[in-house]
């Protein structure tokens, strides 16, 4: 009975500390992206390679503005894999610029001039990215902005 009692626990500390594997290389990332972003802030799209894996992560950040965390969430998702998706796709960005100016005639020997300026950029890209997690995210900007870290590891064809 004791032999068997010790083969259970035996077997069960075993798949408690190999289940803890993943969380802890996890955990080990998400403080090395930390310290990356910390030491040189970015945003936008990277590869990151450790000893056995490639990953590709998504960093952007969203201004609170009285929004709340799941909303947060949702609008990181989507700006998340819209640059993974334009990082592996490509895009095709237009661009237009429009002067508009008016002159009105106050009195005889005044001319007021008013200039108007319209920028206008255009983003197409096409494709999906499938398995995009969040990593992880935190405050940034004495807690004004938020800052959402999504990853995809890519697998070796």
């Amino acid at each position: 009975m004791k032999q068997s009692l010790l083969i259970i626990l035996a077997l069960m500390l075993s798949a408690i500390s190999y289940s803890q594997g993943f969380n802890d290389d996890k955990i080990a990332l998400t403080n090395f992206i930390k310290r990356m972003y910390n030491s040189s802030p970015f945003e936008g799209v990277k590869m990151i390679e450790d000893y056995d894996n490639k990953y590709i992560i998504s960093v952007l950040s969203l201004e609170k503005a009285g929004k709340s965390t799941s909303i947060l969430t949702r609008i990181a998702q989507t700006k998340a894999q819209r640059q993974v998706s334009t990082f592996f796709n490509g895009a095709v960005i237009t661009s237009e610029f429009i002067i508009k100016t008016t002159e009105t005639k106050a009195d005889s020997s005044e001319v007021k001039t008013t200039v108007e300026t319209i920028e206008k950029i255009k983003e197409n890209s096409v494709g999906f990215v499938n398995g995009l997690e969040i990593l992880t995210n935190f405050d940034i900007e004495e807690r004004n902005r938020m800052l959402f870290i999504y990853i995809k590891k890519i697998d070796e064809d």
